[in-house]
C-alpha cells in the first residue's frame, strides 16, 4: 500500500444489509446462480486433513521418460503424468467429444548437470514447461521440483506437472479452447491453471489411482505452489511471458475445481483483461509500495477503513500492545468487544509486514516478512469484526471467519477504486498476493473469528477474500450469513 494524494470520497457498506443477510431466507446470487457457501465444505466436499501425495498402493505407471531416476520428484512426476493421461483420457471425450492423445515426449533433467535438447531449444534452467512443436513436457528434478517439494510438500510437483499438461490440453483442443497463435501468454497460463483445478477435483473425488489430496492442507499446498510461481509485482498482462498474479492464478485454479473443463475452455483475452489484478507501479509507490507499519500509518489505514465501511460501528484502532484487558486476544492484533477497539502490537506486526525477500523465496528459504498488506489486512480483519458486531452479527463462529475474509477483501477492492473510497492509502502491485500468502499461513488472522479460530481450509479463505474483492461488502453478508 502507499499514501494517496487525492480527496476523500466515501463508499458506504450498509450494516443493515449485513444484518439482513444474516437473517434472510434468500441465498446470495453469483452470476445468476443462488449461492450460500457452506463453511465446512470445499466446493461440496468435506474439509479433510490427511497426508497428501503418492498413494501407498499406487500401481506402477506405464510411462516412458528420458533420464528417469528413482528420486521422489521423478516418482511423483511419473505418477502424476500417468494419472493425467487417465483423467484427460476420460474427460476430453466426455466434455469435448475428442480423443486425448498422451504427450509424445517426457524429459526429466537436472539443471545442475548437462543440458537437454528439445524442439524449443536447449534447456538447462530451473524450469518445467510444455513445448508445443515437439509435444514435450520437461521438468527439472534436480533443483526446481525438490525446492518446491521441500517448501510445499509432495503436492507441489503434482501441481506443476498438471499445469504443464494443461498446456498440452490447450494444444489438442485448439479452437475449442480458443487457442491460436495470437492467444496472449497470460490467457494460456491462467487457462492451464484452470485445467489444473479440473484435475485436482478428480483427485479429491478419489478417482485417482496414484495421488491423494486432502481438501485442507493438500489443496493449500497446490494454492501455495501457484503463489510461488506468480508474476512479480509490476508485471503487466500484456508483458512477454506474463503468467498472472497469485490472486489471478488461484482464482483460475479454484474456478476449474468448481466449474469444470468447459468453463476453462471458455477463457479468452477479454475475460482475463477484465479480471486480472496486474498493475504497474505508480510514481507515488516509493519503496515499491510498502507502507511501513507505524502508528502514523495505522491512522491512515483507520481512515481508509472508516471510509470503506461508512464509519458506522467501526472500532478505534490503537497501538496498545495487541491484547485486550483481561483477555489474551489474538496478538499481534485483537478486537476487544468490551471497548469496541482494535489493539495492535506495532513491533510484532512490523515483522509480518517486512518486505518479502524475493531472492530467499526463490531459493526455497525463509522470505522473512510477508509484505505490508499482509500486516494491514490482519489489522483490517479485527476492524471488520467490530463492524459485524455493530450489526448484531455473531463474531465467534466459523462463518464469522469467512465473512471477515470477505469484508477485508471488499476493503482491498474499494481501496483499488480511485473514485469510490477515501484515498488516504491505495493498493500497490503485489498487495493482494501478500494477502494470499498470509491467508495460507496456519496462524493468519485474515480469515479468523474474534477468538482467532481460523477457517480450516485455505481454499475457502482465499475464495471468501476474492468474493469480497470482486463483489463488494453487500455480498459478504448474504454469501456468508
Amino acid at each position: 500500500m502507499f499514501r494517496a494524494c487525492r480527496g476523500r470520497i466515501t463508499l458506504i457498506a450498509s450494516l443493515a444489509v449485513l444484518a439482513l443477510g444474516a437473517a434472510s431466507a434468500c441465498d446470495a446470487t453469483t452470476e445468476g446462480e443462488a449461492v450460500r457457501v457452506a463453511v465446512d465444505k470445499v466446493a461440496g466436499f468435506e474439509v479433510t486433513h490427511f497426508d497428501s501425495g503418492l498413494k501407498e498402493d499406487a500401481p506402477t505407471p506405464d510411462v516412458t521418460v528420458e533420464n528417469l531416476t528413482d528420486s521422489l520428484e521423478d516418482r511423483l512426476a511419473v505418477a502424476t503424468i500417468a494419472d493425467l493421461n487417465d483423467f484427460w483420457g476420460k474427460t476430453m471425450p466426455a466434455e469435448f467429444g475428442m480423443e486425448f492423445k498422451p504427450v509424445s515426449r517426457l524429459i526429466s533433467y537436472d539443471s545442475r548437470g548437462e543440458s537437454v535438447q528439445t524442439k524449443c531449444g536447449t534447456i538447462k534452467d530451473e524450469n518445467a514447461f510444455y513445448c508445443p512443436p515437439g509435444d514435450t513436457v520437461t521438468w527439472d528434478r534436480g533443483v526446481l521440483l525438490p525446492k518446491m517439494t521441500g517448501k510445499y510438500g509432495p503436492i507441489s510437483p503434482v501441481t506443476v506437472l498438471a499445469h504443464e499438461y494443461g498446456h498440452a490440453v490447450q494444444t489438442r483442443l485448439g479452437e475449442k479452447a480458443g487457442k491460436d497463435n495470437t492467444t496472449p501468454t497470460i490467457v494460456s497460463e491462467l487457462q492451464a491453471d484452470c485445467f489444473t483445478g479440473n484435475y485436482f477435483r478428480w483427485v479429491v473425488e478419489e478417482s485417482s489411482a496414484y495421488i491423494r489430496v486432502s481438501t485442507a492442507e493438500g489443496l493449500n499446498s497446490a494454492l501455495s505452489s501457484l503463489y510461488f510461481v506468480r508474476d512479480q509485482p509490476g508485471k503487466l498482462q500484456a508483458d512477454m511471458g506474463a503468467h498472472g498474479t497469485a490472486f489471478d492464478r488461484t482464482f483460475a485454479f479454484q474456478e476449474g475445481f468448481e466449474k469444470g473443463p468447459k468453463k476453462c475452455a471458455g477463457y479468452d483475452r477479454e475475460m482475463i483483461k477484465q479480471r486480472t489484478t496486474q498493475q504497474k507501479f505508480s510514481e507515488h509507490d516509493t519503496g515499491k509500495g510498502d507502507l511501513p507499519i507505524t502508528e502514523e500509518n495505522l491512522g491512515l489505514v483507520k481512515q481508509s477503513l472508516d471510509a470503506a465501511f461508512g464509519g458506522d460501528g467501526g472500532p478505534e484502532i490503537a497501538a496498545s500492545g495487541g491484547a485486550c484487558d483481561g483477555d489474551a486476544g489474538t496478538p499481534p492484533a485483537s478486537y476487544c468487544a468490551g471497548s469496541n477497539a482494535v489493539s495492535v502490537d506495532i513491533g510484532a506486526l512490523s515483522q509480518i509486514g517486512l518486505p518479502i525477500d524475493i531472492r530467499a523465496e526463490r531459493q526455497g528459504e525463509d522470505a522473512k516478512g510477508k509484505g505490508d498488506f499482509a500486516a494491514w489486512a490482519s489489522v483490517a480483519s479485527r476492524y471488520v469484526l467490530g463492524v459485524q458486531r455493530s450489526g448484531d452479527i455473531a463474531i465467534d463462529d466459523t462463518r464469522a471467519g469467512l465473512r471477515t475474509a470477505c469484508l477485508v477483501g471488499s476493503w482491498a477492492g474499494a481501496a483499488n477504486q480511485p473514485r469510490e473510497v477515501a484515498k488516504t492509502v491505495r493498493l500497490s502491485p503485489g498487495d493482494v498476493d501478500e494477502a494470499i500468502l498470509e491467508m495460507l499461513q496456519p496462524e493468519s488472522l485474515i480469515a479468523s473469528n474474534v477468538k482467532g479460530d481460523q477457517v480450516p481450509s485455505g481454499f475457502l479463505r482465499i475464495e471468501a477474500f476474492r468474493v469480497g474483492y470482486n463483489k463488494g461488502p453487500d455480498t459478504c453478508g448474504s454469501t456468508y450469513r
